[in-house]
């Protein structure tokens, strides 16, 4: 197959028909931001259910604030159709694995950002595709979110003082959300070969230490930080561009091949282009490519 995109650009476009015109065994590193498939806006929704209640939101939620300003699951209970969202979520994620294995290199990483509910979905769809887990990072972020409501206050307006007094100290909800899972896969390397062969043929297979050690404390599967004050504001999910660098001084060398097939805001590729990998990107958004293109031809990587 001749790869008809040319490097160091970002493509608009649905993925799962760009990738189809990347070479094989081309990529040295695939690093994205999936989507999670929990509802964070209309890109994110990769499930049948009509729930009226999905993407809506209550009045709660409206004095909240942005962060949580669509509801990402029913108010009334999960219906047969709701349980059926993390197994959409796995299909959703086969229909692209089988090209991401196709295109690696032999030996080669993945890196995904996963929501913590659906992960277990996607680490299926890469297994079945031919990839090995190699590890779950924990993203330690700075700063979350937390909007867990209390149920003693739910009572109260109904007028069930008693209750309320009961439930004191309970919450509707989840913990605070520090943690996120960086997903760590890697392409089996050639059979009757050693990870040393792979690296001397292939350039890929070990991780860097002590590139890694400029970006944390330890050589540990967590890595702490979000977001610069500088940074944010270019997508509703975006990631730092110090974090992405962190992952791709991990796991290549000088000139390999980056890429992106969910660039959002395109933290991943101006990553890559600061630390001189070469580096490709698909974002269906055509917003968002916008943003990308003049954030690669900023002189500042914000």
């Amino acid at each position: 197959m001749y790869s008809t995109l040319a490097d160091n650009n970002i493509y608009q476009g649905d993925s799962l028909k760009l990738i189809e015109q990347v070479d094989s065994e081309s990529v040295h590193l695939i690093l994205s931001d999936i989507p999670y498939g929990i509802g964070s806006d209309d890109w994110d929704v990769l499930h049948e259910n009509t729930n009226s209640a999905y993407l809506g939101s209550s009045p709660a939620q409206k004095t909240t604030g942005a962060v949580f300003k669509r509801r990402g699951k029913p108010i009334n209970g999960w219906s047969k159709a709701d349980r059926d969202i993390p197994k959409q979520y796995q299909d959703w994620c086969s229909q692209w694995a089988p090209d991401w294995f196709r295109v690696l290199t032999p030996g080669a990483n993945v890196l995904v950002f996963a929501g913590r509910r659906l992960a277990h979905r996607c680490i299926c769809a890469m297994e079945d595709a031919g990839f090995n887990l190699k590890d779950n990072l924990a993203w330690i972020r700075d700063r979350a979110a937390h909007r867990a409501q209390r149920i003693s206050v739910v009572y109260s307006r109904r007028g069930d003082t008693e209750s309320a007094e009961q439930w004191q100290g309970w919450k509707v909800g989840n913990l605070r959300p520090t943690y996120e899972p960086i997903l760590w896969f890697t392409k089996p390397y050639k059979i009757g070969t050693t990870i040393a062969d792979n690296a001397l043929k292939h350039g890929v297979g070990a991780y860097n230490e002590n590139a890694y050690l400029r970006y944390v404390e330890e050589p540990e599967n967590i890595i702490r930080g979000g977001l610069d004050k500088r940074e944010g504001g270019q997508h509703p999910t975006q990631k730092s561009v110090r974090l992405m660098q962190a992952l791709i001084e991990l796991t290549t060398r000088s000139g390999h091949l980056v890429l992106d097939p969910f660039a959002g805001s395109g933290s991943t590729l101006v990553a890559a282009k600061t630390l001189g990998r070469r580096y490709i990107g698909f974002e269906a958004k055509p917003e968002y490519v916008v943003t990308c293109k003049s954030r690669l031809m900023s002189e500042i990587a914000f």
